[in-house]
């Protein structure tokens, strides 16, 4: 039976940050679902820098449909999961249907991947403290505030945790998960 992966996000997700993930991982052999608070297409944003910009931009980004519902998840389901960056975590972290799903890879020490403004939601059920993160730069207060030792690297790997700043970093991030992956959670 091949190993499922959940990707949780939301609208406002950063398109490349839930795609990316979602065709890699089905590359290597995975079966991926997305879930959201509702099972309805997803409206994703592009973030990107201007000149002259103090931060980045959003612009509308791709759409996609979510193939469940958060409160549809049965976690154990699931070998694997990614969290996505975006705006989408900032009101993500306050449903609770998803800190339940969040908690339960968690506890059984499952991989996680989280990826820019996804270590928002780690936080939020309190799974950072005394580990090793990274996050979008402009979070670093943020994680140290949850517990995380925060390094500024295209990803950081703890445990069966790998964290990294955006998507610039992609390769690494995925080649650090997909490591994880194949030695907790092989395709077969």
């Amino acid at each position: 039976m091949t190993a499922k992966i959940l990707i949780v996000t939301g609208d406002a997700a950063e398109s490349l940050e839930v795609l990316y993930p979602y065709q890699r991982l089905r590359e290597e052999g995975y079966d991926v679902h997305i879930a959201a608070p509702t099972r309805k297409k997803l409206q994703f944003v592009v973030h990107d820098f201007e000149p002259g910009f103090d931060t980045y931009t959003e612009k509308p980004g791709y759409t996609w449909p979510a193939d469940l519902a958060f409160a549809d998840v049965d976690p154990g389901q699931y070998a694997a999961l990614v969290i996505p960056g975006g705006r989408a975590p900032e009101y993500l972290r306050n449903d609770p249907e998803l800190r339940k799903i969040l908690k339960s890879f968690f506890d059984a020490d499952k991989p996680v991947a989280q990826i820019c403004h996804g270590p928002l939601l780690t936080a939020a059920i309190d799974s950072l403290r005394g580990r090793r993160v990274t996050a979008y730069p402009a979070l670093e207060l943020d994680m140290q505030a949850a517990g995380a030792t925060f390094q500024d690297a295209e990803a950081v790997v703890d445990g069966t945790l790998v964290s990294s700043r955006a998507w610039p970093d992609h390769s690494s991030w995925m080649r650090e998960f997909l490591t994880v992956l194949r030695a907790k959670a092989p395709v077969t």
